[in-house]
């Protein structure tokens, strides 16, 4: 019994996995960038939403920045696992502020989702450390 669990936590991923892991990384990389980038050059829609949501507008750019940064470091394989734990937190952010707005938070919770899944398909440490 102990054997076959080592075994398969050591195997190799499957090339398709691999590739359907970088396919929802790279889709997820490419909306957080989107929305960083939005809220750095104050885009008005960007603004709106989220002064909606209770940000005074000067705190709006360094979220966006905070983004970046999580974004870019979950987009680097070396650091794509950092970057992943910090986009957690981001998101669970994010879900706090829609929970106190009385908005639907599962756009928050499904990118949480979705950053993870990304990352455990692509990357065989995550596997490893994983009880899935």
């Amino acid at each position: 019994m102990e054997t076959s669990s080592l075994l398969q936590a050591t195997a190799k991923p499957s090339i398709a996995s691999i590739r359907i892991g970088w396919i929802i990384s790279i889709l997820c990389i490419l909306f957080l960038l989107f929305d960083a980038v939005m809220k750095i050059i104050k885009e008005a829609h960007s603004i709106d939403g989220s002064v909606k949501l209770g940000w005074p507008e000067h705190a709006i750019q360094g979220t966006g920045v905070t983004l970046l940064v999580c974004t870019v470091l979950y987009a680097i394989p070396r650091t794509a696992f950092l970057g992943a734990i910090l986009l957690t937190g981001y998101l669970g952010g994010a879900m706090a502020i829609m929970i106190r707005a009385e908005q639907q938070m599962y756009f928050a919770l499904a990118f949480g989702i979705l950053v993870w899944a990304g990352l455990y398909l692509r990357n065989e440490k995550v596997r490893a450390i994983s009880p899935f």
